[in-house]
C-alpha cells in the first residue's frame, strides 16, 4: 500500500465531493483532537495546582463575641506557631477580609458593621501537621477557633482532575472512531461511484487487491493530509 503506482493511482478519481469529504473530516476531526486534549490537559493542571496549594494551606476561623476575638487570636496564634508540621500562622487583617469578601459581594460592602470572624491563614509545610492532635488543644485553649484544612475542597478538585482526563481520552476515542467510520463511508461512495471502472478491469485482469489497495492509498493519503493540517491548526 505505501508503494507508489502512479497507473493504480488512476483507478481513484482525484477529485470529487468524496476527496472534500474526505479533507474535511480529517482536518476537522484532528482539530477537535488536538483542542478536546489541550482542555482536558489545561484544566487538569489547574485542578492540580490548586489542589497543591490547598493542601499547603489551612485556614483557623475564630467567631467569638467581640470583646474575646483579640483574646482567643492570640491563643491560636501562640498553638499553631508551636505546633510541629506549621511553617507560619498569620492573622488576616480587615483590608484583606474585605478584598476576600470583594468579588461576591462587591467593594462597597459595610464590613465594619458585620459580626465577621478573624481569620487565620496558616502555610504548612511538605510533611504536614497532625489536625486531630491541632484540633484538641485548639479547643483547650481557644475554644472559638475552627479549623479548615481544606480537605473538603481539595478532594472534589482531585477528582474532578481525574474525571476530566479520563473525559479527554474518551472523547478522542470517540472522535478517531466517528473519523474512520466517515473516511470508511466516503470511500464505499468513491467504490459505487466508480462500480463501472472496476468492473473493466476485473475484466482485463486486475485483482481485488490491486484495485483495493489503490483506494486505501489514496484515502489514507487524503485522510493523512486533512489530518495534519487539523493538527498544525490546533496547535496554532
Amino acid at each position: 500500500m505505501l508503494q507508489f503506482d502512479e497507473r493504480a493511482d488512476r483507478v481513484v478519481p482525484p477529485t470529487g465531493f468524496t476527496a472534500r469529504l474526505t479533507l474535511f473530516s480529517a482536518f476537522a476531526m484532528s482539530f477537535l483532537v488536538v483542542f478536546a486534549l489541550a482542555l482536558s490537559l489545561a484544566a487538569g493542571r489547574v485542578a492540580d495546582r490548586w489542589g497543591n496549594e490547598l493542601a499547603q494551606s489551612s485556614t483557623l476561623r475564630i467567631s467569638a463575641p467581640a470583646g474575646e476575638v483579640a483574646t482567643q487570636t492570640e491563643a491560636a496564634l501562640r498553638v499553631l506557631r508551636t505546633t510541629p508540621g506549621i511553617v507560619d500562622a498569620r492573622a488576616l487583617t480587615l483590608d484583606e477580609q474585605r478584598g476576600l469578601l470583594a468579588p461576591w459581594f462587591g467593594a462597597d460592602l459595610p464590613i465594619d458593621d458585620l459580626p465577621l470572624p478573624q481569620l487565620i491563614d496558616i502555610t504548612e509545610t511538605d510533611a504536614g501537621y497532625d489536625a486531630a492532635g491541632l484540633r484538641l488543644r485548639l479547643a483547650a485553649e481557644a475554644p472559638a477557633a475552627v479549623l479548615d484544612d481544606h480537605t473538603r475542597w481539595r478532594r472534589p478538585l482531585i477528582d474532578a482532575a481525574a474525571r476530566l482526563r479520563l473525559l479527554g481520552w474518551a472523547s478522542i476515542l470517540l472522535i478517531a472512531t466517528a473519523t474512520a467510520a466517515m473516511v470508511t463511508l466516503a470511500a464505499n461512495a468513491a467504490l459505487a461511484a466508480n462500480a463501472q471502472v472496476i468492473a473493466v478491469l476485473r475484466l482485463v485482469g486486475a485483482k481485488d487487491t490491486y484495485i483495493a489497495s489503490a483506494f486505501v492509498r489514496r484515502f489514507a493519503l487524503r485522510a493523512l493530509t486533512g489530518a495534519a493540517f487539523g493538527t498544525l491548526t490546533g496547535i496554532v
